[in-house]
């Protein structure tokens, strides 16, 4: 057996074939099962892992039927990656801190080692970190189920864009992945294809895999400097750190992290936010000590408010403290009230509203130092992000463009959106909170918190010509109409007060989830529509005297693509579809949206409401799960 040597887990056993044709290998109906189980969607692929089949078993083993598929994922993605760089080319491998993990990897480093392919094993690697390294190589594989429990896994491509694969590229992966796992010969191809890796080419690729973390861990640091400095010039680069850190010596700052025993706990945070003038603390920082829940929304983010209160008497510098998800990309926010001398969990949609926020804030901040007069704004969104996020765009001058749920639909629109000569500095799925800051493409918490920080600590300057440099607080209030809310003295808790008002349904609350019968989604929204437009002509007048509602507008997202004014419901098919809703003067004040999980076998629900309106949130939610059960027959 070799280790990993920053952990001492197993990496596997060089000599000892973790896929043999003497075992008792899976029936073509027993992979075919397994398969049933598995969610193909272009956010990842995934299903439980675990060999019990219990979502919640922390075993690391997987049973014959998963180590068949696991070599069968590597297979496909030989063949693409082989067809678009050819023989001979590299990709990193890495997991999250799940312990399925570890018989996974070993299982795809063979089969893609056995195909001719470089392999750079991380091991246990966040999921920023990964796709950073990749940029210098073909592309990645990364095995992780993101914020599903303990017992799930999954599988993540991309090349070397720094992101996953597009939902037109994975959709081909699907296609060839599905017809290989349905051959007669399936399971014994499985065993061949692991068998084709050599011991010394299975040996080298472990005993390299420290020195290939180190140089992705090294990799990241500096990725992440310039994503956080927005600039690639290293000497624009420190100058910002330079600040930062100048700022923080009045204004002391610590940040502490609940890394829940995530792929975070191997990465950079615990070096760099010191690094760069920051105080730094985290509990639960030992891989695979996963204590709690993995979804970082706020009945889990309660361990980390727990914490600062603990650690604030004896360290008054406690402002942040964040929780990552398995995989170490998506980190939700807890900050420190002074008003209430408390700790406060921040609602995803309003993490990622002061994040924009700051970024664009930012781009103004530099675009204005800089003397810049042709850039024009945007930002990229999923469909169900709240209509804060449009206020907020408008006070810079900003557009938003919606794409439909899954990260790579938002980075993808994007990159659409430069193309057509728009500055897109921030991006993401504010309905999960975190963003993806630019020229990042995946969700990093280390940029949220430093989105935060820009907002702290990029105060108001005085210039050499004795003129006023706007701080970012400074230049949204005054944007924004509300030059009274500025204070110098101001903290966390001041701008979230200045932050437009919105009620929006949490994704993880009980309310947002449905578990519905009907298979096709495009037939279950044309029988909605019909239940929706027979209700609205009972309720409308009541709509519209209890909240202003006069109008609403039928808008799906499929993909990158948005389609307004939709008269057929059906053609949102498995995408978003969203109700928005509009008052007398026909601004948007609210809307009701749906669509089925990409990779959860649940239906996803959600209202958001202009205000601090909680009934008129409720009721609007509840309307629509009533007319959605009507529906569903």
């Amino acid at each position: 057996m070799m280790y990993d040597a920053q952990t001492g887990f197993p990496l596997g056993e060089p000599e000892a074939l973790p896929l043999l044709a003497e075992e008792q290998l899976p029936s073509p109906e027993e992979l075919q099962h397994a398969l049933d189980a598995m969610i193909l969607s272009a956010s990842g692929w995934r299903k439980v892992f675990a060999v019990s089949g219990e979502e919640e078993d922390a075993t690391a083993e997987i049973g014959p039927a998963n180590k068949v598929i696991s070599a069968l994922i590597a297979q496909v993605f030989a063949d693409y990656i082989i067809g678009r760089c050819g023989s001979g080319c590299r990709v990193a491998l890495g997991l999250d801190a799940r312990p399925t993990g570890t018989q996974i990897g070993d299982i795809i480093a063979r089969v893609l080692a056995g195909r001719g392919i470089q392999v750079d094993y991380l091991f246990i690697t966040a999921a920023p970190e990964i796709m950073a390294y990749a940029r210098q190589l073909d592309g990645f594989v990364y095995v992780s189920a993101s914020h599903n429990p303990m017992g799930h896994n999954g599988i993540k491509f991309g090349l070397n864009d720094g992101g996953v694969l597009p939902g037109s590229e994975t959709a081909q992966l699907t296609a060839a992945f599905t017809s290989l796992c349905r051959q007669s010969d399936a399971a014994q191809l499985a065993v061949s294809l692991v068998a084709a890796c050599s011991t010394p080419a299975i040996q080298s690729i472990f005993q390299q895999s420290a020195a290939c973390k180190a140089r992705a861990v090294a990799s990241y640091r500096d990725f992440t400097r310039l994503v956080v400095a927005g600039t690639q010039d290293p000497q624009r680069q420190q100058a910002f750190f330079d600040a930062v850190r100048n700022s923080t010596k009045p204004h002391p700052l610590t940040v502490v992290c609940d890394m829940n025993g995530s792929a975070r706990c191997l990465s950079i945070d615990r070096d760099f936010l010191p690094e760069c003038g920051l105080g730094f603390a985290a509990i639960n920082q030992e891989p695979r000590q996963i204590v709690h829940a993995i979804i970082p929304e706020p009945e889990n983010l309660v361990h980390c408010a727990a914490f600062m209160e603990r650690e604030k008497p004896h360290n008054p510098a406690i402002t942040l403290g964040y929780m990552p998800d398995c995989d170490g990309d998506r980190g939700n926010i807890v900050y420190w009230d002074q008003s209430s001398g408390s700790s406060q969990v921040l609602q995803a949609q309003e993490v990622f509203a002061l994040s924009v926020l700051a970024e664009l804030a930012y781009l103004d901040y530099r675009t204005e130092l800089e003397g810049s007069t042709d850039v024009r704004p945007g930002i990229s969104v999923n469909d169900p992000t709240s209509l804060r996020i449009d206020h907020i765009a408008a006070a810079f001058g900003a557009t938003v463009f919606r794409a439909e749920v899954g990260e790579a639909n938002v980075v993808n629109l994007a990159r659409e959106a430069r193309s057509q000569g728009y500055t897109v500095p921030i991006l993401g799925e504010g309905s999960n909170g975190g963003n993806i800051t630019h020229p990042a493409a995946v969700r990093d918490p280390i940029n949220t918190i430093f989105a935060l920080v820009k907002l702290l600590s990029i105060r108001d300057t005085i210039l050499a010509d004795g003129s006023l440099q706007l701080g970012l607080f400074h230049r949204w209030c005054r944007k924004s109409g509300q030059e009274s809310a500025y204070q110098e003295d101001f903290t966390l808790a001041d701008i979230i007060a200045t932050l437009p008002p919105f009620t929006t349904t949490g994704v993880s609350e009980d309310r947002a989830l449905l578990h519905i019968k009907a298979t096709d989604h495009g037939q279950l929204k044309s029988r909605f529509q019909k239940e929706f437009e027979a209700s609205w002509a009972q309720k409308k007048d009541t709509l519209l005297k209890e909240y202003g509602i006069a109008s609403y507008e039928a808008i799906c997202n499929n993909g990158t693509k948005e389609t307004r004014n939709l008269t057929d419901y059906s053609l949102s098919g498995k995408g978003g579809l969203k109700i928005l809703f509009k008052d007398q003067q026909g601004s948007p004040c609210g809307y009701i949206w749906m669509r089925g999980s990409g990779t959860e076998p649940v239906f996803r629900i959600l209202c958001d409401v202009r205000g601090s309106n909680k009934e008129m949130e409720a009721d609007l939610l509840a309307w629509e799960t009533q007319l959605l059960a009507a529906a569903d027959c």
